[in-house]
């Protein structure tokens, strides 16, 4: 899935907001490599097939959204075993591809002995990764997602080599600590060190919200291969800039990797979702305004919309795009 000599811009997995809908609208109108899911959380039971299906539904496609957008499934858990009987699981019900979740800073999913938490030891990081590994078939990459460290930048080089050890193809590092939160500054130096002594490749992630910033990153640290989260949403052409300064388009048009491309009409987006989340199994109205809602606060805060304020009390669809001055679109994909 990550080939370490071709350069690569990966749509983050954001619990709670990149769901399969948002994987379907990010992957039509951005220029990803390909995205990970929000992870699926392995406690007490291996989940049958059925689940990955519902959580994931593009294993029924090729592990592959309705516009062709490869997705990797992320597990997260600390038992080794019920990662490993998991990981298999999700490669029967389709997955290409599996990740493994040791950076969620939630309290009660580090509580549980999940994400974060592991980065305190080194050591199951490598069994939790090489039960993973040992356990999929061998065409099937196994990569993890890292902090910097519990409270410490310093943990990152031997939690990444651990996971190396462990026979991870990749890791994504994501440049803050558990205790960081989502504070910024996202660190990128220690990133950039990893990446030279590692020997596997390494995705940055963290802090990239503007295409200056995205280069700041790659003069940090060195990295060819990149993970967008929040960025991605705050402006929806951040990918296709990010794809053109790494030379994924080829002859693409020049005006395509514009550093000034903004959205001037938010409008056919939200249209979109709203059209693909009533086609999805399960999603009410209400979900759909609450998807909206966090979307458009992250565009507001750092991209270019403008209305939040506007529709953020809105309690209806209607509401919302009444007060964009658009109908409400038809029930179809």
């Amino acid at each position: 899935m990550l080939d370490p000599s071709v350069p690569a811009v990966i749509l983050a997995p954001m619990e709670g907001l990149t769901d399969a809908p948002m994987r379907t609208v990010q992957g039509e109108i951005g220029t990803f490599s390909f995205a990970v899911a929000e992870f699926l959380r392995i406690s007490q039971e291996v989940p049958p097939k059925s689940v990955f299906h519902r959580q994931v539904p593009e294993l029924l496609n090729h592990a592959r959204t309705p516009s062709g957008l490869l997705v990797q499934v992320q597990l997260l858990g600390g038992h080794p075993e019920r990662m490993a009987l998991s990981a298999l699981v999700a490669c029967q019900a389709g997955a290409t591809a599996i990740d493994i979740n040791f950076g969620c800073p939630s309290p009660t999913v580090n509580g549980n002995d999940g994400g974060a938490t592991l980065l305190k030891h080194p050591r199951r990081i490598r069994e939790i990764v090489r039960a993973v590994r040992d356990a999929v078939p061998q065409p099937v990459p196994v990569s993890a997602k890292l902090r910097l460290g519990w409270d410490s930048v310093d943990a990152i080089h031997e939690n990444a080599a651990m996971a190396a050890e462990g026979g991870a193809s990749w890791v994504t590092i994501h440049g803050r600590t558990r205790e960081q939160g989502y504070r910024p500054p996202a660190a990128w130096e220690p990133i950039g060190t990893v990446r030279e002594h590692l020997g596997i490749p390494v995705v940055a992630n963290g802090d990239i919200w503007s295409l200056d910033q995205f280069r700041r990153c790659r003069e940090t640290t060195g990295c060819t291969h990149f993970m967008l989260g929040r960025g991605a949403l705050a402006n929806p052409f951040l990918s296709r800039q990010v794809a053109g300064e790494l030379g994924l388009f080829g002859e693409e048009p020049a005006h395509e990797n514009a550093e000034g491309d903004t959205v001037s009409d938010w409008r056919p987006y939200l249209q979109r979702l709203v059209r693909v989340m009533a086609a999805s199994p399960g999603r009410t109205p209400v979900h759909t305004v609450r998807r909206l809602k966090q979307w458009l606060r992250i565009a507001s805060l750092q991209g270019d919309f403008s209305a939040f304020d506007a529709i953020k009390r809105a309690d209806s669809v209607e509401e919302i795009f009444a007060t964009l001055g658009s109908p409400v679109p038809a029930p179809k994909l």
